[in-house]
């Protein structure tokens, strides 16, 4: 049996995920060590200086002032081992496990017997028993589930929502073997007040990816249907709106792509891993091929002129920019010569982002002046109450080309718009 009393934990990976759960659990009573290989990161958790969004950097401050909570830059002894460190895809789609592999081998080298691992990162499936045992065993001659605990926790929170995510939310733990989902259980559940489930380390893996690739898989099937809209003369909107009256239906809306680190990037981890991933494997290729479509789209209603793309991160309401589909529309429209592109979003300036080198303004009446075309790509809430009789004013001809269905074609057209929709075969 793993007691939790008066453990020392060590988190490694200071990002949105990692400095998050460190926070929560500095803050359920155990003495709590966030390391991260970037310096700076270290250096601005220690100092205070880290906004991650509301109740959790009160947490934050919290651990810091009363000692739960330390930013480190070397790896130390503990008892427990949580990786939270990014898991990317590389060029080619297949999964890049170097930050996961490192932090394998850096615990190897400082882990003891009766130690607890916790993988957090969203990972292929197999990672734990195949690539994280295996390391560890390599650098201390230590068994998984025999010599220590070994388990799998996948996070499954959303920014701009994580604190209540982080307690609310059930939770998925796999081990390498029974005791080591206990162990790990006795952890999360000093602050998750929702269910906690246990199975194999495997499972849990698979069961994360494939709640990102359900949601992928039909934002495709939605993604598809707009073309086919657009193909037989039917508003898409319309039609999702009119099936999904059907007790049984729930089908997904369309957009310009599909972003984030999650739902992008998930399901290329199962089509890696596996010959029978067919559909999602085609999920995945309509979806990153959208940005493509829009950009066409853009030729056909404007072929030159000055372009202002209203939103860019994946999502609305979150300054994530993170394999935004917007922001690869973008980044084709910077490219043409034909277009002079303005980038506006609420999130932009406190970001200090470029895209292409292009800045991305947060007044979108300044980045709308002599534009011939807004392209609404993220629909803000900032967005919610456009005054399209003003931007009618500083825009030099008024055309709207909505890929989110967030401006009313009603009031587009009774300011004077052209109003184009994707989607939109009834109106094209």
């Amino acid at each position: 049996m793993f007691d939790i009393k008066n453990k020392k934990m060590f988190v490694v990976g200071l990002g949105y995920i990692g400095l998050p759960t460190a926070a929560m659990f500095s803050m359920a009573g155990f003495s709590v060590l966030g390391y991260d290989k970037d310096e700076r990161v270290v250096e601005r958790l220690n100092s205070g200086a880290v906004y991650v969004e509301e109740g959790v950097t009160e947490l934050i401050d919290k651990g810091l002032k009363e000692g739960n909570l330390k930013g480190v830059s070397q790896y130390e002894e503990a008892d427990i081992f949580i990786i939270a460190v990014p898991t990317p895809i590389k060029e080619d789609k297949s999964p890049e496990m170097s930050m996961v592999l490192d932090a394998a081998e850096n615990i190897g080298r400082v882990i003891k017997k009766g130690n607890l691992v916790i993988l957090e990162s969203t990972s292929p499936p197999k990672t734990t028993t195949d690539l994280i045992a295996p390391k560890i065993r390599e650098l201390s001659g230590l068994e998984a589930g025999k010599d220590y605990y070994l388990a799998h926790s996948p996070e499954r929170v959303i920014p701009g929502n994580l604190l209540n995510e982080l307690v609310n939310n059930h939770r998925i733990i796999g081990g390498v073997n029974l005791e080591s989902a206990e162990a790990a259980k006795a952890c999360y559940e000093t602050f998750v007040k929702a269910d906690i489930y246990l199975t194999d380390s495997t499972t849990a893996e698979l069961a994360k990816l494939m709640e990102n690739t359900f949601r992928d898989v039909n934002i495709g099937l939605a993604n598809e249907t707009a073309r086919i809209c657009e193909d037989l003369g039917v508003n898409v909107w319309e039609l999702i709106s009119l099936a999904n009256k059907h007790p049984r239906v729930n089908l997904h809306t369309p957009g310009p792509g599909v972003g984030g680190h999650c739902i992008a990037v998930d399901p290329w981890f199962i089509v890696y891993n596996s010959k029978n991933a067919n559909i999602i494997n085609l999920g995945r290729k309509i979806n990153d091929s959208v940005p493509d479509h829009v950009y066409s789209m853009v030729k056909d209603i404007i072929p030159k002129g000055k372009l202002t793309i209203l939103g860019l991160t994946y999502k609305p309401n979150t300054d994530d920019f993170r394999e935004s589909p917007v922001v690869e529309l973008a980044k084709k429209l910077i490219a043409d010569p034909d277009y002079e592109v303005s980038l506006t979003d609420p999130y932009g300036e406190n970001k200090q982002l470029k895209v292409a080198g292009l800045e991305i303004k947060k007044d979108h009446m300044k980045a709308l002046e002599g534009s011939d075309l807004l392209i609404m790509g993220v629909n803000h809430k900032d967005y919610d109450d456009l005054d399209l009789s003003e931007i009618g004013k500083v825009m030099n001809t008024k055309t709207i080309f909505d890929t989110r269905n967030s401006i009313s074609r009603e009031e587009a057209e009774k300011a004077g718009f052209k109003y184009i929709l994707l989607g939109d075969g009834k109106h094209a």
